[in-house]
Protein backbone atom coordinates (compact mmCIF):
# COMPACT_ATOMS: atom_id res chain seq x y z
CA UNK A 1 0.00 0.00 0.00
CA UNK A 2 1.30 3.68 -0.78
CA UNK A 3 1.72 5.61 1.65
CA UNK A 4 -0.12 9.25 1.68
CA UNK A 5 0.47 12.05 3.17
CA UNK A 6 -1.83 14.85 3.00
CA UNK A 7 -1.30 18.79 4.06
CA UNK A 8 -4.23 20.73 5.75
CA UNK A 9 -4.90 24.12 7.04
CA UNK A 10 -3.49 27.24 5.92
CA UNK A 11 -0.31 28.72 4.44
CA UNK A 12 1.89 27.25 6.33
CA UNK A 13 2.05 25.01 3.52
CA UNK A 14 -0.38 26.32 1.28
CA UNK A 15 2.96 29.02 0.61
CA UNK A 16 3.08 28.77 -2.97
CA UNK A 17 2.07 32.78 -3.92
CA UNK A 18 4.92 33.69 -1.76
CA UNK A 19 8.15 31.48 -3.20
CA UNK A 20 9.36 30.76 -6.53
CA UNK A 21 7.55 28.59 -8.50
CA UNK A 22 8.75 24.53 -7.37
CA UNK A 23 9.86 25.91 -3.94
CA UNK A 24 7.08 25.73 -2.35
CA UNK A 25 6.02 23.20 1.04
CA UNK A 26 4.59 20.60 -1.04
CA UNK A 27 7.70 20.88 -3.29
CA UNK A 28 10.43 20.66 -0.92
CA UNK A 29 8.48 17.55 1.13
CA UNK A 30 7.64 15.20 -2.20
CA UNK A 31 12.05 14.44 -2.56
CA UNK A 32 12.21 13.90 1.30
CA UNK A 33 9.11 10.95 1.04
CA UNK A 34 10.05 8.91 -1.56
CA UNK A 35 7.20 6.64 -2.74
CA UNK A 36 4.94 8.55 -0.87
CA UNK A 37 2.16 10.44 -2.26
CA UNK A 38 2.03 13.83 -1.23
CA UNK A 39 -1.76 15.90 -1.36
CA UNK A 40 -2.00 19.62 -0.56
CA UNK A 41 -5.35 19.94 1.21
CA UNK A 42 -4.48 23.41 2.87
CA UNK A 43 -6.09 26.41 1.60
CA UNK A 44 -3.88 29.90 1.89
CA UNK A 45 -5.98 32.35 4.49
CA UNK A 46 -8.15 29.08 6.49
CA UNK A 47 -8.90 29.38 10.23
CA UNK A 48 -10.53 26.48 12.22
CA UNK A 49 -13.77 26.64 10.87
CA UNK A 50 -12.82 26.42 7.44
CA UNK A 51 -10.55 23.03 8.05
CA UNK A 52 -14.21 21.21 8.68
CA UNK A 53 -14.79 22.30 4.95
CA UNK A 54 -10.97 21.31 4.05
CA UNK A 55 -12.01 17.54 5.57
CA UNK A 56 -14.01 16.91 2.77
CA UNK A 57 -11.48 16.90 0.02
CA UNK A 58 -8.83 14.57 1.83
CA UNK A 59 -8.24 11.94 -0.03
CA UNK A 60 -9.76 8.66 0.51
CA UNK A 61 -6.33 6.62 0.28
CA UNK A 62 -4.04 8.91 2.23
CA UNK A 63 -2.61 7.19 5.19
CA UNK A 64 -0.96 10.19 7.27
CA UNK A 65 -2.60 13.83 8.21
CA UNK A 66 -0.40 16.61 8.97
CA UNK A 67 -2.43 19.99 10.33
CA UNK A 68 -0.74 23.70 10.76
CA UNK A 69 -3.72 26.12 11.66
CA UNK A 70 -4.37 29.12 14.14
CA UNK A 71 -2.45 31.60 12.50
CA UNK A 72 -5.14 33.41 11.06
CA UNK A 73 -7.55 32.89 13.61
CA UNK A 74 -4.61 34.81 15.71
CA UNK A 75 -4.81 37.79 12.80
CA UNK A 76 -8.62 37.54 13.02
CA UNK A 77 -8.34 38.71 16.91
CA UNK A 78 -6.35 41.66 16.52
CA UNK A 79 -9.25 44.40 16.29
CA UNK A 80 -10.44 42.25 19.68
CA UNK A 81 -7.13 42.84 21.03
CA UNK A 82 -6.78 46.75 20.12
CA UNK A 83 -10.15 47.56 22.07
CA UNK A 84 -9.94 50.03 24.91
CA UNK A 85 -10.46 48.11 28.45
CA UNK A 86 -10.70 49.68 31.75
CA UNK A 87 -8.22 47.85 34.04
CA UNK A 88 -5.84 44.70 33.30
CA UNK A 89 -8.39 42.09 34.50
CA UNK A 90 -10.91 43.29 32.06
CA UNK A 91 -8.06 43.11 29.78
CA UNK A 92 -7.57 39.33 30.85
CA UNK A 93 -11.53 38.37 30.35
CA UNK A 94 -10.94 39.82 26.67
CA UNK A 95 -7.52 37.41 26.33
CA UNK A 96 -9.74 34.82 27.97
CA UNK A 97 -12.39 34.46 25.93
CA UNK A 98 -10.20 34.49 22.98
CA UNK A 99 -8.43 31.54 24.08
CA UNK A 100 -11.46 29.75 25.22
CA UNK A 101 -13.22 30.71 21.81
CA UNK A 102 -10.01 29.15 19.99
CA UNK A 103 -10.23 26.19 22.18
CA UNK A 104 -13.22 25.02 21.51
CA UNK A 105 -12.83 25.59 17.53
CA UNK A 106 -9.54 23.82 17.24
CA UNK A 107 -10.98 20.47 19.84
CA UNK A 108 -13.10 20.65 16.92
CA UNK A 109 -11.16 20.31 13.98
CA UNK A 110 -8.48 17.95 15.67
CA UNK A 111 -12.08 15.46 16.69
CA UNK A 112 -12.74 16.10 13.12
CA UNK A 113 -9.78 14.72 11.65
CA UNK A 114 -8.76 11.95 14.73
CA UNK A 115 -12.05 10.34 13.30
CA UNK A 116 -10.43 9.32 10.52
CA UNK A 117 -7.86 6.76 12.42
CA UNK A 118 -4.98 8.31 10.96
CA UNK A 119 -1.51 9.13 12.74
CA UNK A 120 -1.78 12.83 12.56
CA UNK A 121 0.81 15.71 13.15
CA UNK A 122 -0.21 18.97 14.42
CA UNK A 123 2.51 22.14 13.96
CA UNK A 124 1.98 25.02 16.71
CA UNK A 125 2.29 28.88 15.52
CA UNK A 126 5.56 30.41 14.90
CA UNK A 127 6.34 33.68 16.70
CA UNK A 128 9.23 35.03 15.35
CA UNK A 129 7.73 36.91 12.45
CA UNK A 130 9.79 40.05 11.19
CA UNK A 131 8.36 42.97 12.68
CA UNK A 132 6.06 41.27 15.08
CA UNK A 133 6.16 43.17 18.47
CA UNK A 134 6.24 41.65 22.17
CA UNK A 135 2.61 42.68 22.96
CA UNK A 136 1.72 40.54 19.70
CA UNK A 137 4.23 37.58 20.71
CA UNK A 138 2.64 37.23 23.77
CA UNK A 139 -1.25 36.80 22.27
CA UNK A 140 0.13 34.34 20.16
CA UNK A 141 1.38 32.53 23.21
CA UNK A 142 -2.80 32.18 23.70
CA UNK A 143 -3.24 29.99 20.74
CA UNK A 144 -0.16 28.34 21.02
CA UNK A 145 -1.29 27.13 24.68
CA UNK A 146 -4.50 25.96 23.36
CA UNK A 147 -2.39 23.91 20.06
CA UNK A 148 0.13 22.21 22.56
CA UNK A 149 -2.96 21.40 25.50
CA UNK A 150 -5.15 19.69 22.85
CA UNK A 151 -2.41 18.21 20.82
CA UNK A 152 -1.31 16.30 24.13
CA UNK A 153 -4.74 15.41 25.17
CA UNK A 154 -4.40 13.48 21.95
CA UNK A 155 -1.62 12.18 22.50
CA UNK A 156 -0.61 13.71 18.81
CA UNK A 157 3.24 14.45 17.63
CA UNK A 158 3.92 18.54 17.62
CA UNK A 159 5.86 19.95 15.12
CA UNK A 160 7.37 23.22 16.85
CA UNK A 161 7.27 25.82 14.34
CA UNK A 162 8.38 28.62 17.03
CA UNK A 163 11.51 26.92 16.92
CA UNK A 164 12.04 26.06 13.75
CA UNK A 165 11.11 29.30 11.92
CA UNK A 166 13.79 31.54 13.77
CA UNK A 167 15.33 33.79 11.12
CA UNK A 168 14.17 36.82 9.35
CA UNK A 169 14.97 34.41 6.22
CA UNK A 170 12.58 32.09 7.45
CA UNK A 171 9.62 34.38 5.60
CA UNK A 172 8.61 35.09 3.10
CA UNK A 173 9.73 38.82 1.95
CA UNK A 174 6.67 39.38 -0.65
CA UNK A 175 4.96 38.40 2.94
CA UNK A 176 6.24 38.21 6.34
CA UNK A 177 4.20 36.21 7.93
CA UNK A 178 4.36 33.55 5.12
CA UNK A 179 7.44 30.89 5.43
CA UNK A 180 10.09 31.23 2.61
CA UNK A 181 11.40 28.68 0.39
CA UNK A 182 13.88 27.98 3.11
CA UNK A 183 11.54 28.12 6.01
CA UNK A 184 9.84 26.13 3.81
CA UNK A 185 12.23 23.59 3.69
CA UNK A 186 13.02 23.12 7.31
CA UNK A 187 8.89 22.47 7.81
CA UNK A 188 8.75 19.76 5.03
CA UNK A 189 12.43 18.44 6.67
CA UNK A 190 10.56 18.55 10.39
CA UNK A 191 7.50 16.74 8.98
CA UNK A 192 9.14 13.83 6.64
CA UNK A 193 10.89 13.31 9.39
CA UNK A 194 8.03 12.80 11.58
CA UNK A 195 6.02 10.88 9.56
CA UNK A 196 9.06 8.66 8.47
CA UNK A 197 9.54 7.86 12.10
CA UNK A 198 5.89 6.38 12.01
CA UNK A 199 6.31 4.39 9.05
CA UNK A 200 9.70 2.70 10.77
CA UNK A 201 8.58 2.10 14.01
CA UNK A 202 4.35 2.22 13.25
CA UNK A 203 3.53 3.80 16.21
CA UNK A 204 1.49 6.95 17.26
CA UNK A 205 3.46 8.87 19.78
CA UNK A 206 3.91 12.22 21.70
CA UNK A 207 7.62 13.82 19.95
CA UNK A 208 8.60 17.22 19.40
CA UNK A 209 10.32 18.14 16.31
CA UNK A 210 12.02 21.87 16.98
Amino acid sequence: MTQHLALIGDSIFDNAPYVDSGEAVIDHIKPLLIGWDVSLVAVDGDTTRDVLQQHIRIPNNCTHLALSIGGNDALQSVPLLKAPCSNVLDALDVLAQIQNDFRVSYRGVLDELLSLQRPLIVCTIYEEVPGLGDNLKTALSLFNEVILSEASRAQLPILDLRHLCREPTDFSPLSPIEPSSIGGQKIASAAARIVSQWNTVNTIGRLYVQ
